[in-house]
């Protein structure tokens, strides 16, 4: 099986980069955020903020988080309910920052992203695919932008589904999840030291989507 791991920081473009990506390889495409965010969405109905002061074991031991593919998509459902708009605010973005540190977390997902790729060519996105989840990968990406691009896009994305935020309190969450992502004792977010970097700070989304290609079909020889 091909694999394709490409990690990042929050806001990068990698769920939709990803997504199309994948639909042009003609490989299950693989959304690992939206897990952690669907995790993070069932400890803030638990009534648990981001400091986590709960019995985490107790919580995981009554969570049902799955992928279904319908209509080749993938739609993530929590406890049996599709969560995919639920887990696309601000809030459930800060608490899939704060439980993706907890190492309890983290092992009650990693066997399911790594079933998925045992049994399918997957291009799967995440925060440490290519440095944790699959070390082996194929392919390995790190996709990032400037934090400025970055906010400026995930504020029109917001803004379009109807949020009320402004630029600056997504500026800020942006920063403050880059620095609890990239400073997390466990899997904390890098480069990968065999991965491609590809910075799209300065390309539009039809250029970013190519550099993703190019650099998949490079290494697998096409």
């Amino acid at each position: 099986m091909i694999s394709v791991a490409i990690d990042g920081p929050a806001g990068a473009g990698k769920s939709t980069l990803s997504r199309k990506a994948a639909k042009e390889l003609g490989f299950i495409y693989v959304d690992t955020g939206a897990l952690y965010r669907a995790v993070g969405l069932k400890f803030i109905r638990a009534g648990v903020d981001e400091n986590l002061n709960c019995d985490i074991e107790k919580i995981l031991a009554d969570t049902k988080v799955d992928i279904r593919f319908i209509g080749g998509e993938q739609h993530v459902f929590l406890d049996d309910t599709d969560v995919n708009d639920e887990i696309r605010t601000p809030a459930a973005s800060m608490m899939a920052s704060a439980v993706s540190a907890k190492p309890e977390v983290r092992a009650f997902l990693l066997q399911m992203q790594r079933n998925l790729a045992n049994e399918n060519n997957v291009l799967m996105d995440g925060r440490d695919i290519g440095t944790v989840v699959l070390p082996n990968a194929t392919v390995k990406i790190f996709l990032t932008a400037s934090a400025e691009i970055r906010a400026e896009r995930r504020y029109k994305e917001l803004v379009e589904k109807g949020s009320e935020v402004t630029f600056e309190e997504v500026f800020e969450d942006m920063k403050k999840r880059d620095y609890n992502d990239s400073h997390r004792a466990v899997a904390p977010l890098k480069q990968a030291d065999d991965a491609v970097l590809a910075d799209t700070s300065a390309l539009t989304f039809d250029e970013s989507l190519a550099l993703i290609l190019s650099i998949v079909n490079e290494r697998l020889g096409k």
